[in-house]
């Protein structure tokens, strides 16, 4: 289903008659995360993971797996967040990778990314660097992860 509605999106945009997302395009997106079997999460950091675990079961989706390696030096290239989702996808063989890293260039502020098994970018939060916000790292990543899940439509379970 998600697959014909990006080919779909895909012949709109080359033909020129595309006019912004639909919902059943935000549907399948839904659906798509709703169904990962094996969702990883690239870091070195037990925390993260957590808070991470803790907005899935929030919003009622599966656990995610602590795919645990070093990634500092995914900050040597100009998108830590999206360059430490790809090479999660590359090592674990995942359905579903959920990353957060740096923006861009040292800072630039926090980036947490979620991405399809074929490296898509369903969706993504932002914060501003720390230095900023001054917030602790397991409100940051709650608060974005929570971000990109209310952005395509999930509402937390009661």
């Amino acid at each position: 289903m998600l697959e014909d509605l990006i080919r779909e999106a895909y012949l709109e945009s080359a033909e020129n008659r595309r006019h912004g997302d639909r919902e059943e395009e935000v549907r399948a997106i839904r659906d798509y995360i709703r169904s990962a079997g094996r969702i990883a999460v690239p870091n070195w950091n037990q925390e993260k993971i957590r808070v991470i675990n803790e907005v899935l079961a929030e919003f009622g989706l599966p656990e995610a797996e602590h795919l645990q390696f070093n990634t500092s030096w995914v900050d040597l290239t100009r998108m830590p967040a999206v360059t430490k989702a790809l090479l999660a996808l590359d090592i674990s063989g995942a359905d579903l990778v959920i990353a957060r890293g740096r923006l861009g260039v040292p800072g630039s502020g926090s980036l947490l990314v979620i991405m399809d098994s074929r490296g898509r970018l369903l969706s993504a939060a932002t914060s501003p660097p720390h230095v900023l916000h001054g917030k602790p790292v397991a409100e940051a990543v709650r608060s974005e992860m929570r971000l990109a899940l209310e952005r395509l439509g999930f509402t937390m379970e009661k």
